[in-house]
């Protein structure tokens, strides 16, 4: 059994999501034989060289978790895109690229965060762009823990106006960039999260069917995980 989940979005101010990560990280996540998170995983990371007594803490448990035989893989979401290797060597995740291909359930399926499919957010799109240039990054990384803390806390307030005021379909993904992206990879069957809108969506691309998987985000009580068994994939909700 293999494991993917994504948009845990994990902060001290939301204890019951961390402490219900803590719990699948001692449970369900050492059944599987991998646990792969597909972004966002912390609402905010200022950097590798911070790390609060809950980071340490969260990175501790997946740290016991790898320790424990499951292969941990994680993927930059856009709120904590400045994880590093540091981050990964600490807590036992290997660091995967947005996008990346893999073989699941017999079949090779493109695994991404999500937030590169929504092309009509143009203002969003152009943030991206800047937040994954390594100058802009190692310029940040070099401000004073402070003055990070305070800009993380700037763009999560700016993020929220912003979508207030967006509408639905701006912040979902463009159809034609997942056929497009899907066709660029020569894959049937995408997997992803970012949109907060759990789904299975059925596609056709070139005439073909295909597949898209859409992971949704933990909230107080619950959770979501995509779970692989042989050959086949079932995306679920579970109670934290």
């Amino acid at each position: 059994m293999q494991l993917l989940i994504a948009d845990l979005h994990l902060h001290p101010s939301q204890p019951d999501i961390a402490k219900g990560f803590i719990d699948y990280l001692r449970g369900p996540a050492r059944q599987a034989s991998s646990l792969t998170i597909l972004g966002d995983l912390f609402e905010a990371w200022i950097g590798d060289d911070y790390r609060g007594e809950f980071e340490q803490q969260i990175i501790a448990e997946l740290k016991a978790c790898s320790d424990a035989g499951t292969r941990l893989a994680f993927m930059h979401g856009n709120r904590d895109f400045l994880i590093g290797e540091s981050f990964a060597a600490d807590s036992g995740c290997a660091l995967l690229d947005d996008p990346t291909a893999v073989e699941l359930a017999g079949q090779r399926v493109l695994l991404m965060h999500g937030d590169s499919l929504c092309t009509r957010d143009e203002a969003y799109m152009a943030f991206r762009q800047q937040a994954r240039n390594p100058a802009w990054q190692a310029q940040i990384l070099a401000m004073p823990v402070e003055e990070r803390l305070a800009l993380a806390k700037q763009l999560r307030q700016q993020s929220g106006e912003a979508n207030t005021n967006k509408a639905e379909d701006i912040m979902d993904v463009t159809p034609e960039a997942v056929v497009e992206t899907l066709q660029a990879h020569e894959v049937k069957v995408m997997i992803h999260g970012h949109t907060h809108r759990p789904a299975v969506h059925d596609l056709t691309v070139g005439g073909e069917p295909a597949k898209r998987y859409v992971i949704g985000d933990w909230r107080p009580g619950v959770g979501w995980q995509l779970r692989v068994e042989d050959d086949t994939l079932t995306l679920e909700s579970f109670a934290l």
